[in-house]
């Protein structure tokens, strides 16, 4: 009876307090035409957390300049401990705004839903089954890069933050490399949590259409099977059914095979883990990424992107238990025997010719060519068309790997062992100089990209697979491929997956040649070299017709010579990381 009346108490102190605050939005106040400052935004959510014992409100890691990642944990029970929340069946659902900054829709859309779901006690049954995970701003730095002329494509707010964190890193190409401090603490976040499901709000540029919002979900093979089912046979329909009703009809993100021509079709691809959405497909969770149209006025984004958060969550909430075992089972496949026994996908490639006939919402358009830039110049009205058009939506495997038993690193790779640190990645040290059979790579057809990319210079390369038995002295460090995150350890660590480490030329020095032969020296070893064994007078010549520039540079003439000889360096352009394949071998190091 006391507790009774202890929360019979509470709820009427809370609905008095309630009543007393102004809790509509900066975004409402403005007439659904601005979007706050951090400060405000801020300000708002500790608004939240105080008056509702279901939201606590926390910082989670700290911005390159310094300011406070803000996040708002909502728990009907207030309970905001990761594995109680997990013990409790609950779903954690893990939205994330503004980390382009530029597009807040995500930020006033997920304000306005957990004050209705709070305060207003609209819906109250969607949290039920979910706890949600809510990151208003990500990319705070560029937030307050504040500005009306941030985004030309885009029709309001009138003011709004910056596309790239104070590095000028783009944060959704960051995910696999995690150079910012940004994503290193939404590592650390996602790992205390392991989210059952995310949400990542953006705006979308491009072509005119009727669509107010479009989405992407990663079910075309980067994802546990069980999952890509469900996602495609249960939350697919479902959230496009909800949101026909609501009065926003979806369509798959708009990417054009020939750009701003919807007659052309549409694309889509397989996300690769530097972004959020392949990132969590990689961590098997599944995800979707969501796109407003950034021609429609704002108030009409931010309505539509409510609207798919609050019909998401209410499909999560329903499908709690169904999507947390899907998620444990799929854990437990990653880190099995069967998982390393399959050969794994690191690349896909999109078919150019496969296809079906899709109807697309448009608006009628005209092209013609400009007497200006010479380009096509594309016209659209506003008469609405539906368009039967082709939709590219076939994938099959470019790059496939065998997932070792473990890797094994040199200790003097120290960056790449960082790496594996910050994504949370289980690992133990070699005590003692130890001799492996491995597999591992040689690379070849090197390419440096000529500009910088993200902040690095990356490197395109082909590759061919080596066994041989290969020295590892003391401080290696073994990466078991027996844990769940196993996908994301082989997207790290295998050069050719997509966005590896090797791409963004954290090995680069490997491609670096640091000894040289004289010509003086050389022209009287080649010769030497061709009397010994004539038919490398004939490679030379078949060299020299498929590359122009090589006949015509002595000096590479030479070198191609030289590394022909013993003196050449054996270990330039080789991948210094190993894969055992053994499993005894590993087992004896445990002993």
């Amino acid at each position: 009876m006391r507790y009774f009346l202890i929360i019979l108490l509470q709820s009427l102190i809370l609905q008095a307090f309630s009543q007393a605050q102004d809790w509509d939005t900066y975004y409402e106040k403005s007439g659904f035409l601005e979007t706050p400052r951090y400060d405000k935004t801020i300000r708002y959510c500790r608004q939240l957390s105080d008056a509702s014992p279901a939201v606590h409100y926390l910082s989670f890691g700290k911005s390159a300049q310094g300011r406070d990642l803000p996040l708002l944990i909502v728990n009907k029970e207030g309970d905001f401990d990761p594995a109680s929340v997990h013990r409790s069946n609950h779903a954690v659902v893990m939205i994330q705004a503004c980390i382009h900054a530029g597009e807040p829709d995500g930020k006033d859309a997920g304000l306005m839903l957990i004050r209705d779901l709070v305060i207003a006690k609209l819906q109250p049954e969607i949290l039920d089954h979910v706890t949600i995970l809510f990151i208003p701003i990500f990319n705070a730095d560029g937030h307050e890069r504040f500005g009306p002329y941030n985004r030309i494509n885009q029709n309001g707010p009138k003011e709004m933050g910056w596309r790239t964190n104070a590095q000028n890193l783009n944060l959704n190409r960051d995910y696999l490399k995690a150079e910012s401090p940004e994503i290193q603490a939404w590592i650390a976040l996602y790992n205390e949590w392991k989210p059952d499901f995310f949400i990542d709000c953006h705006v979308t540029d491009g072509a005119d259409y009727q669509y107010a919002l479009t989405y992407a979900m990663e079910i075309n093979g980067n994802m546990e099977a069980g999952l890509t089912n469900w996602q495609t046979n249960i939350f697919k329909p479902e959230i496009e059914k909800r949101m026909v009703v609501s009065g926003f009809p979806l369509i798959t993100y708009v990417e054009f095979k020939n750009w701003h021509d919807p007659r052309s079709g549409l694309r889509t691809h397989v996300s690769p883990p530097m972004l959020s959405h392949g990132y969590t497909a990689y961590t098997n969770r599944p995800s979707i990424l969501i796109e407003s149209h950034m021609l429609k006025d704002y108030k009409t984004r931010v309505t539509a992107t409510y609207e798919m958060l609050k019909n998401t969550l209410a499909i999560l909430s329903q499908q709690s238990k169904t999507l947390t075992n899907l998620n444990q089972q799929a854990d437990d496949y990653t880190s099995g025997k069967k998982f390393r026994s399959e050969p794994l996908i690191v690349d896909f490639e999109a078919s150019k010719t496969d296809s079906s006939m899709i109807d697309f919402l448009g608006f009628e358009y005209s092209v013609s060519k400009s007497d200006l830039s010479g380009g096509d110049w594309f016209t659209y009205s506003k008469k609405q068309e539906t368009f039967k058009v082709p939709f590219f939506n076939q994938f099959r495997p470019k790059t496939m790997v065998s997932i070792p038993e473990a890797y094994i690193i040199p200790p003097e790779w120290t960056q790449v062992i960082q790496k594996l640190k910050i994504h949370g990645i289980k690992s133990f040290t070699l005590n003692r100089e130890t001799k492996f059979m491995i597999k591992s790579y040689a690379f070849k057809n090197i390419k440096f990209r000529p500009n910088s990319y993200e902040g690095r210079q990356t490197v395109s390369f082909e590759t061919d697979e080596l066994s041989e038995e290969r020295v590892f002295p003391a401080g290696s460090v073994i990466v078991e491929t027996n844990q769940a995150s196993a996908k994301i350890i082989a997207a790290l660590l295998e050069p050719s997956a997509s966005g590896s480490l090797a791409f963004w030329g954290y090995f680069n020095a490997l491609f670096e040649q640091k000894e040289y032969a004289e010509s003086y020296k050389m022209e009287v070893l080649a010769r030497e070299m061709i009397q010994k064994n004539p038919d490398l007078l004939k490679e030379l010549e078949i060299k020299k017709a498929a590359d122009p520039d090589f006949a015509r540079n002595s000096w590479e003439i030479l070198n191609w010579f030289y590394a022909r000889t013993p003196w050449w360096d054996v270990r330039k352009d080789m991948y210094p990381v190993g894969k055992i394949m053994d499993k005894a071998s590993l087992e004896q190091l445990k002993k």
